[in-house]
């Protein structure tokens, strides 16, 4: 049995199904009020999964990407030489209106970020970017990131904070745009980007789908912000790979699947 398959089903034993519950419109107009979604009217049981999904994800190791022996990323000097074009432009920040579009904004430039940095690029505009829509959403729950750097990486810590302010729907918008922005990453270039991959990593990275594509779809049936979302995560499910091969040949066949996730959660 594969090893995604044995993965799933272990984690089957400590998932419930669940179902039902009420529905809440955002008033985008008020930006502190976050009323696209009351975390209050979700029942336990789903309340419990989602905390179970988000021990499970918040432990996976993040992808690696490109990494040298010292565990930082970097980029040879021939890969270098082309430039990235197919970055978000920073100036995507100031079309992002609604809190959820903020949220995934941020997500989406922060890991941007990080790939135009191993390009040797200047990073000014993703500052004032980030900057800027971090001080938009105003949320407390960053400050349990040690690292601003790093929001986007979806850990225990941050997940953790974000339920203590009722903003655990936001956390999953932010999980899934930096996933599908790191796979859309990584299918540019798969000899650079997935060069420090080994097939635990490959594992890990379609794992992580069926984690966010389980919350995802519970937290639709409490706000309706989530439900596309949700239908563009959905194309993804044809990532199941848990080696390296199956990986890049999977990424080759679903780009235009990954690109189109990433237009919709990034527009």
């Amino acid at each position: 049995m594969k090893k995604l398959s044995i993965l799933a089903i272990a984690f089957a034993a400590v998932v419930f199904a669940a179902c039902g519950g009420k529905k809440s419109t955002q008033n985008v107009e008020d930006v502190d009020s976050l009323k696209s979604f009351e975390q209050q009217q979700i029942e336990a049981s789903i309340k419990m999964n989602l905390d179970s999904l988000a021990g499970v994800f918040g432990n996976l190791k993040q992808l690696p990407l490109i990494k040298t022996a010292d565990g930082k990323l970097t980029l040879s000097a021939e890969v270098k030489k082309v430039k990235p074009e197919f970055l978000l432009n920073a100036a995507i920040a100031d079309e992002a209106t609604t809190m959820a579009e903020k949220y995934r904004t941020l997500a989406a430039l922060q890991v941007d970020k990080q790939i135009a940095q191993l390009y040797d690029l200047p990073v000014e505009d993703y500052d004032k970017a980030i900057t800027k829509l971090a001080a938009d959403i105003n949320d407390p729950s960053f400050k349990a990131v040690e690292d601003e750097a790093t929001l986007y990486e979806a850990t225990e810590a941050l997940y953790n904070a974000m339920n203590d302010n009722n903003r655990i729907n936001f956390f999953w918008q932010m999980a899934a745009t930096s996933l599908v922005e790191q796979l859309y990453v990584a299918s540019q270039n798969q000899d650079a980007f997935l060069a420090a991959f080994d097939d635990d990593a490959a594992a890990n990275s379609t794992f992580r789908i069926v984690l966010l594509q389980d919350a995802i779809t519970r937290l639709s049936q409490y706000d309706p912000e989530i439900v596309p979302v949700a239908e563009a995560l959905k194309p993804l499910d044809v990532l199941n790979a848990t080696t390296v091969a199956e990986l890049k040949e999977q990424l080759k066949q679903a780009e235009q699947q990954i690109a189109a996730a990433r237009k919709a959660l990034t527009k």
